[in-house]
């Protein structure tokens, strides 16, 4: 894992594209960094590659359901999965494998 701080994004605090974690804030808050250690994990237990294909998919999938994009981001499984955890600072210790299919929506 590589931090790149004080990053000028648009319109988004930070972003995990594996090994990078780019965020932002010069100072970045611990929850803001493990939300991206979350996606980390995510990317390593697919692949890396297979995790964008599957990111993009999903979310593209879920802008034709909601056809608002924020709405659809905040779906996606990947992204469910680390807002949901993202302030509990063990939460990658005891992680099962693959634990953002509990988050996935098949409807």
């Amino acid at each position: 894992m590589i931090i790149i701080k004080g990053v000028k994004l648009p319109r988004i605090g930070g972003i995990a594209l594996w090994p990078f974690i780019i965020l932002r804030a010069k100072t970045p808050g611990k929850v803001i960094i493990n939300h991206e250690r979350i996606h980390l994990r995510q990317q390593l237990e697919l692949l890396i590659l297979p995790f964008y294909l599957w990111y993009l998919t999903e979310w593209l999938l879920l802008l034709i359901k909601y056809r608002n994009l924020y709405e659809a981001y905040m779906h996606i499984s990947f992204e469910k999965e680390a807002y949901s955890n993202e302030s509990d600072l063990k939460y990658l210790r005891n992680r099962p494998f693959w634990s953002f299919l509990k988050y996935l929506q098949i409807r």
